[in-house]
């Protein structure tokens, strides 16, 4: 029985670890919004935001996920992840934002100047199925948001690649599997993945990848998976850092 012991100390630390991927994402429909600043705007933005909007948002009925500036930020962006009940709800609680009259005025005192935000981009998601059941990563030093645009009809396959190989994959070159979703195209167009991967800093993403794209264990389900058709169109991928008000980091 004493040799049983570690065993299952370990046993019930793994079960604690993948109960908590996830358990503090009360949300069912997300939201990526990016943001482009105007010259010079960019950091009156993000105090807007540490200092008025995610309360609003939370105050609204919203969930803040993550909130990221690009790690070689050219395009002068922030992007950041919402949660919301489900999709009917997500309207609902813009509105009752938008309409906040500390938010009118937050917004009111952040444009004497000159407004911060020129455009912003939208992308609608919901959790992967079976995608999301790895333990929660530890924090990292960078993370990178990758987009999987996918032949017609290879959904169910990419889902089963990661499900059965890739992750695990990942998680032995040391990269950390945070949430993965699939887009919700508004035009009915076939879903995209979308999911977040980090490392403890550059240097350790740049030298994990590399080893997992030449893993044979990688290469050997890659080939396999493939027998049919390749699966992958193309791949986005963006480089970030969490801002320091981020829950996700």
């Amino acid at each position: 029985m004493k040799k049983l012991l570690p065993f299952i100390f370990l046993f019930c630390l793994s079960l604690s670890a993948f109960a908590q991927q996830n358990s503090d994402m009360k949300s069912t429909y997300f939201e990526i919004r990016k943001y482009y600043a105007n010259e010079g705007k960019l950091q009156d933005l993000i105090n807007r935001f540490q200092n008025h909007t995610l309360k609003l948002f939370e105050k609204a009925g919203m969930e803040n996920i993550a909130y990221f500036l690009p790690v070689d930020n050219t395009d002068n962006s922030m992007t950041y992840i919402l949660g919301y009940p489900d999709e009917a709800s997500r309207d609902k609680m813009w509105q009752s934002f938008m309409n906040d009259p500390e938010w009118k005025k937050a917004y009111e005192a952040s444009h004497v100047n000159g407004p911060l935000v020129k455009s912003v981009e939208q992308t609608f998601m919901v959790l992967a199925p079976h995608l999301n059941d790895t333990p929660k990563p530890m924090p990292s030093g960078v993370i990178q948001m990758r987009t999987y645009h996918l032949f017609e009809g290879k959904v169910p396959n990419i889902q089963a690649r990661f499900r059965d190989h890739t992750q695990a994959l990942f998680a032995k070159q040391d990269l950390r599997n945070y949430p993965y979703w699939m887009t919700v195209e508004k035009d009915g167009t076939q879903p995209k993945l979308v999911y977040l991967l980090g490392a403890k800093d550059q240097a350790s993403f740049d030298a994990g990848f590399q080893a997992f794209v030449k893993d044979p264990a990688w290469l050997k389900a890659r080939d396999e998976s493939e027998a049919s058709g390749k699966i992958v169109e193309k791949v986005d991928a963006v480089m970030f850092k969490t801002l320091p008000f981020s829950p996700l980091k």
